[in-house]
């Protein structure tokens, strides 16, 4: 087995008191072949790659079913994980969450949990792509890896989203993207009582719901899109002595955040950082409000309005539930969004998501979440690794930062060095391979 730096092999270890030893050995001998692999994940693939067909160390089948039978809490395994992550990357400070959804294509019938949704990715504001398969709710958690120009958001909670149909077939209730992204943020509050956080998510996480839910727990700022013509209201007055009737349960109406915007003529201008880790220099417009839904109650909110001066970006209505949060903190924590999208794409390039041909419920559940953890994984990996090793593998002309590509690159090069090329205290003299032959090797396997 490869040797790991000591931090993964400790936070590896609390991994295994929650499996039993046999499976352990299998979900281990799986998670490495995952790592090393290159193509797509099946289960099969990833077998090939391990040391079972040498060994022949049980039935192949046995490996399929440390996903569809084996009793093991893929929460639980997220929590131990959570706290290692933030110890190594956010021991202190506001967290800063980022949630997104995104659709995983899958082929063949009687797959649990698929269903047809629109595909981001290939959709445009002219035409809508739809994809059979699956679609996942994903929380990160955005971190500044060392020697990057950007921040990395590291899934950490995943939920599958299932349609009406599909909700009913399984006797369950239906929830939507929001209504999931707000179970895994209250798992995560769960978890860290004590730590403060802000999460950002796209449009289709703005929902009052959510932004009550936010409002309620005062330990989470939820950042997200605003819509130009928000009805926004007053708090509701105070009750006159003797007055009769119901109190009032909002105010009177503010003017929406489009028409301010139209007969201001004073704009602040800031500089923030902006998309691709790049700065760009905007206008901004603000105001505060109470957004009111019938039956919900009020949310105390901060909009901003946006426009891009020294870009073609276009213009941008944002909110915060925190109405003291400034104005630049909220335009960069929702820029901040964008990572995960970057995660996905990544996770498509490097992990084989999309790749996973699993059937059955608990397979389903598993198998792709698995490898959102994985990406995780890589990361923490990549800074336990020695600094010599944390370089550029894979460059092109203006690269000058760290990407995911060198950090899979480095820990997979950490890993086949130490397993092919062990230090010994032997003399050097009688290596039959030069130091130059050694990096030609790893790099024909690392690279290739």
């Amino acid at each position: 087995m490869f040797k790991l730096p000591q931090k993964v092999d400790e936070l590896l270890l609390s991994f295994s008191r929650q499996f039993c030893p046999s499976v352990w050995e299998r979900f281990l001998a799986l998670l490495m072949a995952a790592v090393m692999h290159r193509g797509r994940r099946t289960i099969w693939r990833l077998i090939l790659w391990t040391d079972w067909a040498l060994d022949n160390a049980g039935h192949f089948s046995s490996f399929h079913r440390v996903f569809s039978e084996r009793v093991w809490s893929a929460r639980i395994l997220a929590k131990i994980f959570a706290k290692a992550l933030i110890g190594t990357f956010a021991p202190q400070g506001i967290l800063e969450l980022v949630g997104d959804d995104t659709v995983s294509q899958h082929r063949g019938e009687k797959v649990y949990g698929k269903g047809c949704h629109r595909d981001a990715v290939r959709s445009s504001h002219q035409h809508v792509a739809f994809r059979w398969g699956h679609k996942w709710v994903v929380l990160a958690l955005r971190v500044h890896v060392p020697v990057a120009s950007r921040t990395w958001a590291l899934p950490v909670l995943i939920a599958l989203y299932r349609s009406p149909e599909e909700s009913e077939n399984c006797k369950l209730k239906h929830k939507t993207p929001a209504e999931l992204m707000q179970g895994l943020l209250a798992t995560w509050m769960t978890w860290f009582p004590e730590r403060k956080c802000t999460f950002a998510g796209d449009g289709g996480f703005a929902t009052h719901k959510l932004s009550k839910f936010a409002a309620t727990h005062k330990q989470l700022t939820l950042v997200s899109k605003f819509v130009p013509n928000a009805v926004l209201h007053e708090p509701p007055p105070k009750r006159q002595k003797g007055q009769n009737g119901r109190p009032r349960i909002k105010g009177d109406r503010l003017p929406k955040p489009q028409d301010v915007v139209a007969s201001t003529t004073k704009r602040r201008q800031l500089n923030v950082k902006w998309y691709g880790g790049r700065r760009r220099q905007i206008e901004t417009v603000t105001g505060t409000g109470h957004w009111y839904r019938q039956g919900h109650g009020l949310v105390y909110v901060r909009w901003v309005y946006v426009h891009d001066i020294s870009g073609n970006h276009r213009d941008e209505y944002l909110y915060s539930t925190d109405p003291k949060m400034s104005v630049k903190r909220l335009i960069e924590s929702f820029v901040g969004r964008w990572d995960i999208e970057v995660t996905f794409e990544e996770m498509r390039e490097h992990l084989g998501l999309e790749t996973t041909r699993g059937r059955c419920e608990k397979t389903v559940l598993r198998a792709e979440p698995s490898l959102f953890l994985l990406y995780s994984l890589i990361a923490y990996w990549y800074v336990q690794l020695p600094k010599s090793e944390q370089v550029i593998h894979i460059s092109w002309e203006g690269k000058q930062h760290v990407t995911y590509s060198d950090a899979i690159t480095s820990v997979r090069r950490n890993a086949w060095q130490n397993y092919l090329f062990p230090q010994t205290d032997s003399d050097p003299t009688v290596e039959k391979l030069t130091k130059k032959k050694t990096t030609q090797i790893l790099n024909a396997i690392t690279l290739a």
